[in-house]
């Protein structure tokens, strides 16, 4: 059992097939074009999918990871030697200042504990030149995704690269946001892949608190990847933050 939700090789090279190029991909990749950022920084960056889809001529490119497992198979995939990788947390990102975008995709902000969360915005204000942004999704608690993770619901038999696979969820605690879930991977052999994830569900008002405690502004909420409005029962959170200029 693990606390690393892709310790396992098989499961990480499963990652990009379960979470392909889509809208989300789409938007973050457009707004790195609005702002015309040179410098972009990707914090949780995974297999590194979206991260090397920003590479490109008079632009940087960071990648950080906490896995090194998903790190390592970043490193092996085509246009990984237009990024520089960082095995670390958000306090591995550079205080550069000069970034003029820094993103968080996924459930990445939701692995972030509430303990964790000031230093982990501050760390993203110091990587952000003045005028820089950063933009990120969060799942509106309100919608009680976790309620749809039992086994019932979530058991499914499939075939991948890496043989049949036999898939589902445990939710083993929820509290005030706070959601921790185990999900099983049982693979040909009878080896199960299990692994152990807590995710934290957080308010739109909570969030925007925080973002301006690191000192973050101009915040803006969506509720899609196309702008949506925000309604109470919205399924999805897109913030937009950006630093101040002098």
């Amino acid at each position: 059992m693990t606390d690393d939700p892709y310790g396992d090789e098989r499961l990480v090279g499963l990652y990009d097939l379960d979470n392909p190029d889509g809208i989300d991909h789409a938007y973050f990749r457009a707004l790195a074009d609005e702002l015309k950022a040179t410098k972009i920084v990707d914090l949780g960056c995974g297999t590194g999918l979206l991260t090397r889809s920003f590479a490109k001529e008079g632009r940087e490119v960071i990648g950080v990871d906490p896995s090194k497992t998903m790190l390592d198979y970043a490193r092996k995939q085509p246009g990984a030697e237009a990024v520089t990788w960082i095995d670390g947390d958000a306090s591995a990102i550079e205080q550069s200042g000069d970034a003029g975008l820094v993103i968080s995709s996924g459930n990445t902000m939701m692995h972030i504990s509430n303990d964790d969360l000031p230093g982990v915005l501050t760390s993203v204000a110091g990587a952000l030149k003045p005028g820089g942004v950063f933009s990120f999704e969060s799942r509106n608690p309100a919608a009680r995704a976790w309620e749809q993770w039992g086994r019932d619901a979530t058991y499914g038999e499939r075939d991948t690269p890496v043989g049949r696979l036999i898939e589902w969820m445990d939710v083993l605690e929820v509290d005030e946001g706070r959601v921790v879930f185990e999900a099983h991977n049982v693979f040909e052999d009878g080896s199960d892949a299990v692994s152990i994830t807590t995710l934290y569900f957080r308010t739109a008002e909570r969030l925007t608190t925080a973002l301006e405690k690191a000192g973050l502004t101009d915040i803006t909420i969506h509720a899609g990847w196309q702008t949506e409005p925000l309604t109470d029962t919205s399924r999805l959170f897109v913030f937009r933050a950006t630093k101040p200029v002098d």
